[in-house]
Protein backbone atom coordinates (compact mmCIF):
# COMPACT_ATOMS: atom_id res chain seq x y z
CA UNK A 1 0.00 0.00 0.00
CA UNK A 2 2.92 2.26 0.89
CA UNK A 3 4.63 1.75 -2.75
CA UNK A 4 1.26 2.68 -4.32
CA UNK A 5 0.69 5.84 -2.02
CA UNK A 6 4.14 7.21 -3.13
CA UNK A 7 3.86 6.55 -6.39
CA UNK A 8 0.57 8.36 -6.69
CA UNK A 9 1.84 11.71 -4.44
CA UNK A 10 5.24 11.99 -6.37
CA UNK A 11 3.40 11.48 -10.05
CA UNK A 12 0.58 13.95 -9.12
CA UNK A 13 3.31 16.87 -8.52
CA UNK A 14 4.17 19.10 -11.50
CA UNK A 15 7.24 19.33 -12.82
CA UNK A 16 9.98 20.91 -10.53
CA UNK A 17 11.50 20.52 -7.16
CA UNK A 18 9.11 19.61 -3.90
CA UNK A 19 9.28 19.01 -0.18
CA UNK A 20 6.83 17.20 0.97
CA UNK A 21 5.88 14.88 4.11
CA UNK A 22 7.17 11.22 3.37
CA UNK A 23 4.39 8.41 3.82
CA UNK A 24 6.95 5.65 5.42
CA UNK A 25 5.75 4.08 8.61
CA UNK A 26 9.16 5.56 10.37
CA UNK A 27 8.39 9.11 9.59
CA UNK A 28 4.65 9.01 10.48
CA UNK A 29 5.82 8.19 13.76
CA UNK A 30 8.37 10.34 14.46
CA UNK A 31 7.63 13.15 16.82
CA UNK A 32 7.94 16.07 14.33
CA UNK A 33 4.97 14.52 11.95
CA UNK A 34 5.13 18.41 10.59
CA UNK A 35 8.50 18.14 8.87
CA UNK A 36 8.54 17.98 5.31
CA UNK A 37 11.79 15.52 4.88
CA UNK A 38 10.96 14.12 0.97
CA UNK A 39 12.82 15.55 -1.26
CA UNK A 40 11.05 14.92 -4.95
CA UNK A 41 12.09 15.77 -8.39
CA UNK A 42 9.91 15.72 -11.28
CA UNK A 43 10.54 15.93 -15.19
CA UNK A 44 8.00 14.79 -18.36
CA UNK A 45 8.94 11.19 -17.89
CA UNK A 46 8.32 10.92 -13.77
CA UNK A 47 9.75 11.31 -10.33
CA UNK A 48 12.85 10.55 -8.20
CA UNK A 49 12.36 10.96 -4.18
CA UNK A 50 14.93 10.61 -1.39
CA UNK A 51 14.06 11.35 2.29
CA UNK A 52 16.35 12.94 4.34
CA UNK A 53 14.84 11.70 7.47
CA UNK A 54 14.18 7.60 6.95
CA UNK A 55 16.27 7.13 3.80
CA UNK A 56 13.41 6.13 1.20
CA UNK A 57 14.66 6.73 -1.29
CA UNK A 58 13.63 5.33 -5.60
CA UNK A 59 11.89 6.45 -8.59
CA UNK A 60 8.39 6.52 -10.42
CA UNK A 61 7.53 6.63 -13.88
CA UNK A 62 4.62 7.71 -16.06
CA UNK A 63 3.28 4.68 -17.69
CA UNK A 64 3.42 5.37 -21.03
CA UNK A 65 7.11 6.12 -20.83
CA UNK A 66 7.81 2.57 -19.94
CA UNK A 67 9.96 0.74 -22.39
CA UNK A 68 8.15 -2.20 -24.60
CA UNK A 69 10.82 -4.69 -25.84
CA UNK A 70 10.75 -4.28 -29.64
CA UNK A 71 8.94 -7.72 -31.46
CA UNK A 72 11.34 -8.97 -33.18
CA UNK A 73 11.57 -10.53 -37.23
CA UNK A 74 10.99 -14.35 -36.96
CA UNK A 75 11.16 -16.57 -39.82
CA UNK A 76 7.88 -18.94 -40.36
CA UNK A 77 8.68 -22.28 -38.77
CA UNK A 78 5.99 -25.16 -38.91
CA UNK A 79 6.03 -26.17 -35.17
CA UNK A 80 4.06 -29.40 -33.76
CA UNK A 81 3.08 -31.03 -30.56
CA UNK A 82 6.06 -32.60 -28.89
CA UNK A 83 7.07 -35.66 -30.16
CA UNK A 84 7.99 -38.70 -28.72
CA UNK A 85 10.85 -37.84 -29.75
CA UNK A 86 11.69 -35.23 -27.72
CA UNK A 87 9.06 -36.34 -24.94
CA UNK A 88 12.13 -38.93 -24.66
CA UNK A 89 14.81 -36.48 -24.63
CA UNK A 90 12.83 -34.53 -22.13
CA UNK A 91 12.33 -37.60 -19.65
CA UNK A 92 15.68 -38.29 -19.88
CA UNK A 93 16.49 -34.85 -17.74
CA UNK A 94 13.77 -35.69 -15.60
CA UNK A 95 11.14 -33.24 -17.17
CA UNK A 96 7.74 -34.68 -17.50
CA UNK A 97 5.29 -34.41 -20.77
CA UNK A 98 2.96 -31.94 -18.27
CA UNK A 99 5.80 -29.21 -17.08
CA UNK A 100 7.01 -29.43 -20.64
CA UNK A 101 3.40 -28.45 -22.31
CA UNK A 102 3.48 -26.11 -19.07
CA UNK A 103 5.89 -23.65 -20.43
CA UNK A 104 4.49 -24.25 -24.58
CA UNK A 105 7.74 -26.62 -26.04
CA UNK A 106 6.85 -27.54 -29.44
CA UNK A 107 9.22 -29.59 -31.49
CA UNK A 108 10.39 -28.38 -34.48
CA UNK A 109 12.78 -29.14 -37.75
CA UNK A 110 15.73 -27.00 -38.02
CA UNK A 111 19.03 -26.25 -39.52
CA UNK A 112 21.80 -26.07 -36.75
CA UNK A 113 24.97 -24.50 -37.83
CA UNK A 114 26.81 -26.23 -35.26
CA UNK A 115 25.12 -29.85 -36.61
CA UNK A 116 25.63 -28.79 -40.55
CA UNK A 117 22.11 -30.01 -41.26
CA UNK A 118 18.24 -30.02 -40.19
CA UNK A 119 17.32 -31.55 -37.48
CA UNK A 120 14.81 -32.81 -34.95
CA UNK A 121 14.44 -29.60 -32.22
CA UNK A 122 13.07 -28.61 -29.31
CA UNK A 123 11.24 -25.04 -29.23
CA UNK A 124 11.52 -22.97 -26.29
CA UNK A 125 8.72 -20.17 -26.84
CA UNK A 126 9.70 -15.80 -25.15
CA UNK A 127 6.83 -14.25 -24.34
CA UNK A 128 6.04 -10.63 -24.23
CA UNK A 129 3.08 -9.54 -22.50
CA UNK A 130 1.60 -12.98 -23.98
CA UNK A 131 2.61 -13.25 -27.33
CA UNK A 132 5.54 -15.18 -28.97
CA UNK A 133 7.95 -12.75 -30.12
CA UNK A 134 11.46 -15.09 -30.51
CA UNK A 135 12.21 -18.65 -29.46
CA UNK A 136 15.39 -20.53 -28.94
CA UNK A 137 16.25 -23.64 -30.55
CA UNK A 138 17.43 -26.80 -29.40
CA UNK A 139 18.91 -30.11 -31.13
CA UNK A 140 17.91 -33.35 -29.45
CA UNK A 141 20.64 -36.02 -30.90
CA UNK A 142 23.01 -33.78 -31.40
CA UNK A 143 24.03 -30.67 -28.83
CA UNK A 144 23.21 -27.70 -30.93
CA UNK A 145 21.15 -24.45 -30.64
CA UNK A 146 19.84 -22.06 -32.91
CA UNK A 147 17.45 -18.55 -32.69
CA UNK A 148 14.44 -17.21 -34.19
CA UNK A 149 14.31 -13.93 -33.74
CA UNK A 150 15.97 -11.96 -30.89
CA UNK A 151 15.29 -12.80 -27.20
CA UNK A 152 15.75 -9.66 -24.90
CA UNK A 153 13.82 -11.14 -21.97
CA UNK A 154 13.77 -13.48 -19.20
CA UNK A 155 12.38 -16.97 -20.32
CA UNK A 156 9.15 -17.27 -18.48
CA UNK A 157 9.27 -13.51 -17.63
CA UNK A 158 5.40 -13.03 -18.10
CA UNK A 159 4.38 -15.92 -15.45
CA UNK A 160 6.09 -14.03 -12.50
CA UNK A 161 4.62 -12.47 -9.19
CA UNK A 162 6.99 -10.14 -8.66
CA UNK A 163 6.00 -9.64 -4.60
CA UNK A 164 7.42 -13.63 -4.02
CA UNK A 165 11.13 -14.80 -4.39
CA UNK A 166 12.60 -14.80 -7.72
CA UNK A 167 14.91 -17.45 -8.78
CA UNK A 168 17.11 -16.67 -11.70
CA UNK A 169 19.22 -19.84 -13.52
CA UNK A 170 21.09 -19.66 -16.56
CA UNK A 171 19.12 -21.97 -19.07
CA UNK A 172 16.08 -23.31 -20.32
CA UNK A 173 16.82 -26.78 -19.33
CA UNK A 174 17.56 -25.72 -15.89
CA UNK A 175 14.23 -23.20 -15.54
CA UNK A 176 12.05 -26.48 -16.34
CA UNK A 177 13.80 -28.33 -14.11
CA UNK A 178 12.98 -25.94 -10.82
CA UNK A 179 9.26 -25.56 -12.43
CA UNK A 180 9.25 -29.76 -12.24
CA UNK A 181 10.72 -29.27 -8.89
CA UNK A 182 7.75 -27.73 -8.04
CA UNK A 183 8.90 -24.14 -7.68
CA UNK A 184 7.37 -21.36 -10.29
CA UNK A 185 8.40 -18.50 -9.79
CA UNK A 186 11.69 -18.57 -12.25
CA UNK A 187 13.18 -17.44 -14.87
CA UNK A 188 16.14 -18.07 -17.04
CA UNK A 189 18.71 -15.90 -18.73
CA UNK A 190 18.21 -15.61 -22.44
CA UNK A 191 21.75 -16.59 -23.70
CA UNK A 192 23.80 -18.30 -20.96
CA UNK A 193 26.66 -17.58 -19.45
CA UNK A 194 27.98 -14.42 -21.83
CA UNK A 195 31.04 -13.60 -20.23
CA UNK A 196 34.63 -15.21 -20.82
CA UNK A 197 36.23 -14.97 -17.54
CA UNK A 198 40.36 -14.06 -17.66
CA UNK A 199 41.63 -14.04 -13.92
CA UNK A 200 38.14 -13.51 -12.32
CA UNK A 201 37.18 -10.16 -14.10
CA UNK A 202 33.77 -9.74 -16.51
CA UNK A 203 34.74 -9.81 -20.53
CA UNK A 204 32.55 -6.04 -20.84
CA UNK A 205 32.53 -6.86 -24.21
CA UNK A 206 29.58 -9.12 -23.93
CA UNK A 207 27.84 -6.24 -21.49
CA UNK A 208 25.06 -5.79 -24.58
CA UNK A 209 23.77 -9.47 -23.82
CA UNK A 210 22.48 -7.76 -20.70
CA UNK A 211 19.80 -5.80 -21.83
CA UNK A 212 17.06 -9.13 -20.36
CA UNK A 213 17.81 -7.09 -16.86
CA UNK A 214 17.00 -3.51 -18.14
CA UNK A 215 14.20 -4.85 -19.70
CA UNK A 216 13.15 -5.94 -16.35
CA UNK A 217 14.03 -2.94 -14.21
CA UNK A 218 11.00 -1.82 -13.07
CA UNK A 219 10.35 -5.17 -11.75
CA UNK A 220 13.24 -6.13 -10.72
CA UNK A 221 13.89 -2.43 -8.15
CA UNK A 222 10.72 -3.30 -6.18
CA UNK A 223 11.14 -7.09 -5.86
CA UNK A 224 12.73 -8.00 -2.32
CA UNK A 225 14.55 -11.19 -2.26
CA UNK A 226 16.60 -12.36 -6.21
CA UNK A 227 17.90 -16.06 -6.01
CA UNK A 228 20.98 -16.44 -8.27
CA UNK A 229 21.28 -19.95 -9.76
CA UNK A 230 23.50 -19.88 -12.74
CA UNK A 231 25.74 -22.80 -13.30
CA UNK A 232 28.34 -24.18 -10.69
CA UNK A 233 31.52 -22.90 -13.02
CA UNK A 234 33.68 -19.92 -13.76
CA UNK A 235 31.00 -18.06 -16.60
CA UNK A 236 28.28 -19.00 -14.50
CA UNK A 237 29.58 -17.63 -10.65
CA UNK A 238 31.05 -14.35 -12.70
CA UNK A 239 27.76 -14.26 -14.36
CA UNK A 240 25.88 -14.24 -10.66
CA UNK A 241 28.15 -11.80 -9.72
CA UNK A 242 27.57 -9.24 -12.44
CA UNK A 243 23.81 -9.68 -12.37
CA UNK A 244 24.17 -9.21 -8.40
CA UNK A 245 25.97 -5.94 -8.79
CA UNK A 246 22.98 -4.74 -11.16
CA UNK A 247 20.50 -4.99 -9.33
CA UNK A 248 21.44 -4.77 -6.43
CA UNK A 249 23.75 -7.46 -3.73
CA UNK A 250 21.55 -6.48 -0.55
CA UNK A 251 18.42 -8.59 -2.24
CA UNK A 252 20.21 -11.33 -3.98
CA UNK A 253 20.72 -14.70 -2.58
CA UNK A 254 23.55 -17.44 -4.08
CA UNK A 255 22.12 -20.71 -4.62
CA UNK A 256 25.23 -23.42 -4.44
CA UNK A 257 25.29 -26.45 -6.37
CA UNK A 258 26.35 -30.29 -4.33
CA UNK A 259 29.35 -31.24 -5.22
CA UNK A 260 28.82 -33.50 -8.97
CA UNK A 261 26.68 -31.12 -10.30
CA UNK A 262 26.85 -28.39 -12.49
CA UNK A 263 23.50 -27.11 -12.83
CA UNK A 264 19.68 -27.53 -11.92
CA UNK A 265 18.98 -29.85 -14.32
CA UNK A 266 22.06 -31.97 -13.23
CA UNK A 267 20.59 -31.88 -9.36
CA UNK A 268 17.15 -32.91 -10.37
CA UNK A 269 18.50 -35.97 -12.50
CA UNK A 270 20.87 -37.24 -9.85
CA UNK A 271 19.28 -35.81 -6.48
CA UNK A 272 15.73 -35.63 -6.81
CA UNK A 273 12.67 -32.58 -6.39
CA UNK A 274 13.24 -32.38 -2.94
CA UNK A 275 17.02 -31.78 -2.98
CA UNK A 276 16.28 -28.75 -5.05
CA UNK A 277 13.87 -27.28 -3.37
CA UNK A 278 15.90 -27.59 -0.26
CA UNK A 279 18.51 -25.49 -2.02
CA UNK A 280 16.37 -22.76 -2.66
CA UNK A 281 15.59 -22.63 0.95
CA UNK A 282 19.30 -22.92 1.54
CA UNK A 283 20.23 -20.16 -0.42
CA UNK A 284 22.85 -17.82 0.84
CA UNK A 285 23.05 -13.96 0.90
CA UNK A 286 24.96 -12.61 -1.42
CA UNK A 287 27.53 -10.61 0.42
CA UNK A 288 27.20 -7.11 0.91
CA UNK A 289 29.94 -4.68 1.41
CA UNK A 290 30.61 -4.20 4.92
CA UNK A 291 28.58 -7.31 6.05
CA UNK A 292 29.61 -10.63 5.79
CA UNK A 293 30.44 -14.25 7.45
CA UNK A 294 34.04 -15.14 8.47
CA UNK A 295 34.04 -18.11 5.53
CA UNK A 296 33.65 -15.93 3.03
CA UNK A 297 37.22 -14.49 3.29
CA UNK A 298 38.41 -17.75 4.10
CA UNK A 299 39.88 -18.45 0.26
CA UNK A 300 40.92 -14.64 -0.26
CA UNK A 301 42.99 -15.21 3.27
CA UNK A 302 44.80 -18.25 2.01
CA UNK A 303 45.37 -16.52 -1.35
CA UNK A 304 46.76 -13.44 0.60
CA UNK A 305 48.59 -15.91 2.91
CA UNK A 306 50.95 -17.46 -0.16
CA UNK A 307 50.78 -14.48 -2.49
CA UNK A 308 50.71 -11.20 -0.41
CA UNK A 309 48.68 -8.16 -0.89
CA UNK A 310 47.54 -7.16 -4.68
CA UNK A 311 47.19 -3.69 -6.03
CA UNK A 312 44.30 -2.13 -7.62
CA UNK A 313 44.06 -1.01 -11.53
CA UNK A 314 47.08 1.14 -12.67
CA UNK A 315 46.83 4.37 -13.57
CA UNK A 316 48.68 4.15 -16.04
CA UNK A 317 51.94 5.48 -14.84
CA UNK A 318 53.97 3.76 -13.41
CA UNK A 319 55.66 6.30 -10.94
CA UNK A 320 51.66 7.13 -9.92
CA UNK A 321 51.09 3.42 -9.59
CA UNK A 322 53.92 3.52 -6.48
CA UNK A 323 51.46 6.16 -5.11
CA UNK A 324 48.20 4.75 -5.78
CA UNK A 325 46.12 2.52 -7.74
CA UNK A 326 43.06 2.64 -8.94
CA UNK A 327 39.91 0.01 -6.53
CA UNK A 328 36.46 -0.48 -7.14
CA UNK A 329 34.08 0.07 -4.16
CA UNK A 330 36.38 3.23 -3.08
CA UNK A 331 35.87 6.91 -2.71
CA UNK A 332 38.41 9.25 -4.35
CA UNK A 333 38.93 12.90 -3.51
CA UNK A 334 40.74 14.80 -5.70
CA UNK A 335 41.27 18.76 -4.93
CA UNK A 336 43.58 21.41 -6.36
CA UNK A 337 43.64 25.10 -7.13
CA UNK A 338 41.58 26.17 -9.89
CA UNK A 339 43.05 25.75 -13.34
CA UNK A 340 45.46 23.16 -11.79
CA UNK A 341 44.53 20.13 -14.10
CA UNK A 342 42.23 18.30 -11.50
CA UNK A 343 39.65 17.67 -13.78
CA UNK A 344 41.92 16.90 -16.36
CA UNK A 345 44.11 14.27 -14.69
CA UNK A 346 40.68 12.49 -13.69
CA UNK A 347 39.78 12.40 -17.36
CA UNK A 348 43.06 11.19 -18.08
CA UNK A 349 42.54 7.83 -15.71
CA UNK A 350 39.20 7.57 -16.79
CA UNK A 351 40.64 7.07 -20.57
CA UNK A 352 43.45 5.28 -19.51
CA UNK A 353 41.57 2.64 -17.65
CA UNK A 354 39.26 2.54 -20.71
CA UNK A 355 42.30 2.05 -23.11
CA UNK A 356 43.71 -0.82 -20.96
CA UNK A 357 41.03 -2.94 -18.90
CA UNK A 358 38.04 -1.35 -20.94
CA UNK A 359 36.16 0.09 -17.93
CA UNK A 360 32.90 2.12 -18.52
CA UNK A 361 32.08 5.45 -16.79
CA UNK A 362 29.25 7.87 -16.19
CA UNK A 363 30.55 11.55 -16.09
CA UNK A 364 28.77 14.30 -14.16
CA UNK A 365 30.61 17.27 -14.89
CA UNK A 366 28.76 20.32 -14.06
CA UNK A 367 31.05 22.79 -15.21
CA UNK A 368 31.58 21.93 -19.12
CA UNK A 369 28.79 21.75 -21.20
CA UNK A 370 29.02 18.08 -22.97
CA UNK A 371 30.20 18.45 -26.52
CA UNK A 372 33.01 20.29 -25.06
CA UNK A 373 34.13 17.86 -22.39
CA UNK A 374 33.52 15.28 -25.17
CA UNK A 375 36.07 17.00 -27.22
CA UNK A 376 38.79 17.46 -24.36
CA UNK A 377 38.29 13.70 -24.00
CA UNK A 378 38.72 13.03 -27.96
CA UNK A 379 41.78 15.29 -27.85
CA UNK A 380 43.33 12.90 -24.65
CA UNK A 381 42.17 9.73 -26.28
CA UNK A 382 44.24 10.92 -29.86
CA UNK A 383 46.55 12.84 -28.83
CA UNK A 384 45.86 15.83 -31.10
CA UNK A 385 44.04 18.60 -30.10
CA UNK A 386 40.03 19.25 -31.27
CA UNK A 387 40.37 22.83 -32.37
CA UNK A 388 42.56 24.88 -34.69
CA UNK A 389 45.55 26.41 -33.80
CA UNK A 390 49.49 26.57 -33.45
CA UNK A 391 49.54 22.23 -33.94
CA UNK A 392 47.54 19.88 -36.72
CA UNK A 393 44.73 19.37 -35.38
CA UNK A 394 43.08 15.77 -35.29
CA UNK A 395 41.74 14.32 -38.92
CA UNK A 396 38.73 13.55 -39.21
CA UNK A 397 39.08 10.00 -39.22
CA UNK A 398 40.71 10.39 -35.52
CA UNK A 399 37.78 12.31 -34.30
CA UNK A 400 35.41 9.45 -35.84
CA UNK A 401 37.52 7.02 -34.01
CA UNK A 402 37.32 8.83 -30.54
CA UNK A 403 33.68 9.49 -31.13
CA UNK A 404 33.53 5.25 -31.16
CA UNK A 405 35.52 5.51 -28.24
CA UNK A 406 33.49 7.95 -26.02
CA UNK A 407 30.27 5.52 -26.99
CA UNK A 408 31.77 2.73 -25.59
CA UNK A 409 32.77 3.47 -22.87
CA UNK A 410 31.14 6.79 -21.53
CA UNK A 411 28.10 8.45 -20.31
CA UNK A 412 27.16 11.71 -19.36
CA UNK A 413 24.80 12.86 -16.43
CA UNK A 414 23.21 16.38 -18.10
CA UNK A 415 20.69 18.57 -16.62
CA UNK A 416 19.16 19.94 -19.89
CA UNK A 417 16.64 22.11 -18.09
CA UNK A 418 19.13 24.05 -16.61
CA UNK A 419 18.61 23.05 -13.32
CA UNK A 420 20.79 21.46 -9.90
CA UNK A 421 20.35 18.12 -9.71
CA UNK A 422 20.25 16.80 -6.12
CA UNK A 423 22.06 14.13 -4.57
CA UNK A 424 19.15 11.86 -4.72
CA UNK A 425 18.55 12.37 -8.17
CA UNK A 426 22.26 11.86 -9.19
CA UNK A 427 22.49 8.46 -7.44
CA UNK A 428 19.05 7.47 -9.49
CA UNK A 429 20.95 7.87 -12.79
CA UNK A 430 24.29 6.04 -11.48
CA UNK A 431 21.96 3.14 -10.44
CA UNK A 432 20.52 3.12 -14.44
CA UNK A 433 24.21 3.53 -15.61
CA UNK A 434 25.23 0.26 -13.50
CA UNK A 435 22.36 -1.20 -14.75
CA UNK A 436 21.92 0.06 -17.93
CA UNK A 437 25.73 -0.48 -19.29
CA UNK A 438 27.58 -1.83 -16.46
CA UNK A 439 29.99 1.45 -15.93
CA UNK A 440 32.82 0.38 -12.98
CA UNK A 441 33.76 4.11 -12.27
CA UNK A 442 32.15 7.53 -11.83
CA UNK A 443 33.18 11.14 -11.51
CA UNK A 444 31.41 14.36 -10.01
CA UNK A 445 32.61 17.40 -11.02
CA UNK A 446 32.58 19.72 -8.81
CA UNK A 447 30.37 18.43 -5.44
CA UNK A 448 28.75 22.54 -4.75
CA UNK A 449 26.91 21.78 -8.02
CA UNK A 450 24.98 19.40 -6.35
CA UNK A 451 21.64 21.00 -4.42
CA UNK A 452 20.89 21.50 -1.37
CA UNK A 453 17.41 20.06 -0.51
CA UNK A 454 17.15 21.53 2.89
CA UNK A 455 18.56 24.58 3.32
CA UNK A 456 18.56 24.83 7.16
CA UNK A 457 20.93 21.91 7.09
CA UNK A 458 24.35 22.90 8.30
CA UNK A 459 27.18 22.55 5.37
CA UNK A 460 29.42 20.93 7.49
CA UNK A 461 26.33 17.92 8.41
CA UNK A 462 25.31 17.96 4.71
CA UNK A 463 28.71 17.26 3.36
CA UNK A 464 29.26 14.45 5.55
CA UNK A 465 26.05 12.45 4.71
CA UNK A 466 26.86 13.08 1.19
CA UNK A 467 29.89 11.61 1.17
CA UNK A 468 28.88 8.61 3.33
CA UNK A 469 26.01 8.26 0.69
CA UNK A 470 28.86 8.52 -2.05
CA UNK A 471 30.82 6.24 -0.24
CA UNK A 472 28.10 3.89 0.58
CA UNK A 473 26.90 3.77 -3.32
CA UNK A 474 30.47 2.87 -4.58
CA UNK A 475 30.97 -0.16 -2.11
CA UNK A 476 27.10 -1.35 -2.85
CA UNK A 477 27.70 -1.38 -6.58
CA UNK A 478 31.36 -1.95 -6.83
CA UNK A 479 32.25 1.10 -8.74
CA UNK A 480 35.13 3.73 -8.11
CA UNK A 481 33.76 7.13 -7.56
CA UNK A 482 36.35 10.66 -8.28
CA UNK A 483 34.76 13.80 -6.18
CA UNK A 484 36.31 16.55 -7.19
CA UNK A 485 36.12 19.61 -4.46
CA UNK A 486 37.32 23.09 -4.42
CA UNK A 487 39.64 23.84 -1.75
CA UNK A 488 39.24 27.14 0.16
CA UNK A 489 41.28 30.29 -1.00
CA UNK A 490 44.77 29.71 0.30
CA UNK A 491 47.54 32.98 0.70
CA UNK A 492 50.63 33.06 -0.86
CA UNK A 493 53.72 32.15 1.48
CA UNK A 494 56.73 34.40 1.98
CA UNK A 495 58.22 33.13 -0.63
CA UNK A 496 55.34 33.80 -3.23
CA UNK A 497 54.48 30.14 -3.31
CA UNK A 498 51.07 29.02 -3.45
CA UNK A 499 50.53 25.94 -0.74
CA UNK A 500 49.46 22.54 -1.88
CA UNK A 501 45.62 22.14 -1.01
CA UNK A 502 45.53 19.12 0.94
CA UNK A 503 42.28 17.22 2.54
CA UNK A 504 41.70 19.24 5.30
CA UNK A 505 42.18 22.72 3.11
CA UNK A 506 38.82 21.81 1.10
CA UNK A 507 36.34 23.89 1.41
CA UNK A 508 32.96 22.81 3.19
CA UNK A 509 33.87 19.96 5.71
CA UNK A 510 36.78 18.07 7.75
CA UNK A 511 34.43 14.90 6.20
CA UNK A 512 36.88 15.40 2.62
CA UNK A 513 39.88 14.32 4.47
CA UNK A 514 37.93 11.64 7.14
CA UNK A 515 35.51 10.29 4.62
CA UNK A 516 37.64 9.88 1.51
CA UNK A 517 39.55 6.55 0.93
CA UNK A 518 41.65 8.30 -1.29
CA UNK A 519 42.92 11.82 -1.27
CA UNK A 520 44.63 12.99 -4.02
CA UNK A 521 46.02 16.80 -4.97
CA UNK A 522 46.94 18.24 -8.51
CA UNK A 523 49.23 21.24 -7.98
CA UNK A 524 51.12 23.41 -10.88
CA UNK A 525 53.27 24.97 -9.08
CA UNK A 526 54.16 27.34 -12.22
CA UNK A 527 51.78 26.81 -14.77
CA UNK A 528 52.85 29.91 -16.92
CA UNK A 529 56.52 29.00 -17.20
CA UNK A 530 56.44 25.01 -16.72
CA UNK A 531 54.19 21.68 -17.63
CA UNK A 532 55.13 20.62 -14.86
CA UNK A 533 52.37 18.85 -12.72
CA UNK A 534 52.93 17.07 -9.11
CA UNK A 535 50.90 14.15 -8.21
CA UNK A 536 49.96 14.61 -4.27
CA UNK A 537 48.68 11.74 -2.47
CA UNK A 538 47.57 12.79 0.63
CA UNK A 539 45.70 9.96 1.96
CA UNK A 540 45.03 6.09 1.14
CA UNK A 541 42.92 4.52 3.49
CA UNK A 542 44.80 0.97 2.61
CA UNK A 543 48.07 0.23 2.67
CA UNK A 544 48.09 -2.57 0.05
CA UNK A 545 46.77 -0.05 -2.77
CA UNK A 546 49.33 2.94 -2.23
CA UNK A 547 50.71 5.15 0.34
CA UNK A 548 51.27 9.26 1.18
CA UNK A 549 53.82 10.64 -1.07
CA UNK A 550 54.02 12.87 -4.07
CA UNK A 551 55.36 12.52 -7.79
CA UNK A 552 55.20 14.35 -10.72
CA UNK A 553 53.72 14.57 -14.69
CA UNK A 554 53.78 16.22 -17.60
CA UNK A 555 50.80 18.00 -18.57
CA UNK A 556 50.24 19.04 -21.96
CA UNK A 557 47.97 22.30 -21.88
CA UNK A 558 47.50 21.64 -26.12
CA UNK A 559 45.46 18.26 -25.77
CA UNK A 560 45.18 18.85 -21.85
CA UNK A 561 46.64 15.19 -21.20
CA UNK A 562 49.44 13.85 -19.04
CA UNK A 563 52.64 11.78 -19.67
CA UNK A 564 55.28 10.50 -17.60
CA UNK A 565 58.00 11.93 -17.48
CA UNK A 566 61.96 10.94 -16.65
CA UNK A 567 63.33 13.26 -14.02
CA UNK A 568 67.36 14.34 -14.69
CA UNK A 569 68.72 16.50 -12.60
CA UNK A 570 65.65 18.46 -10.59
CA UNK A 571 63.23 17.74 -13.83
CA UNK A 572 65.27 19.99 -16.21
CA UNK A 573 64.55 17.56 -19.04
CA UNK A 574 61.77 15.19 -19.62
CA UNK A 575 60.76 12.02 -21.56
CA UNK A 576 57.22 12.27 -23.12
CA UNK A 577 55.02 8.88 -23.35
CA UNK A 578 53.17 8.62 -26.48
CA UNK A 579 51.10 6.00 -26.86
CA UNK A 580 48.04 7.59 -28.80
CA UNK A 581 46.62 5.76 -31.85
CA UNK A 582 48.17 5.09 -34.92
CA UNK A 583 46.24 6.26 -38.27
Amino acid sequence: MENLNIRNMVLNLSVGQHKIHCPSFECRERKKKSLKTLSVKVDKEGAVFFCHHCDLSGSEFHEQKKEVVPMSVMKSIEEKDLTNNSLEWLSKRGISEKTAKRIGLKSVTNYINSVGHETECIMFPYTNQGQVYASKIRSIKEKGFACNGSPQTFFNIDTIDWEQPLVICEGEVDLISFLEAGYSNVVSVPNGAVMKVAEGEINPESDSKFKFLWNAKDQLKDIQKVIIATDNDSAGKAMSEEIARRIGRHKCFRLEYPDGCKDANDVLMKKGSLELLTLIDDAEPFPVSGLYSADHFFKRLDKLYSEGFGKGESTGYSNVDELFTIVPSQLSIVTGHPSSGKSEFVDQLMINLAKEKRWKFAVASFENQPDIHIAKLISKIVGKPFFQGLQPRLSEKELQYGKKFLQDHFSFVYQADGSLPTLDSLLERLRVSVLRSGIKGCVIDPYNYINRSNVDEKETDWVSSMLSQLRVFAQSYDIHMWFIAHPTKMMRDTSGKVPVPKGYDISGSASFFSKADLGVTVHRPDPSNSTLAEIHCWKCRYSWVGKQGDTVLNYDPITSSYAQVKPKGIYDEFLIKDDAPSF
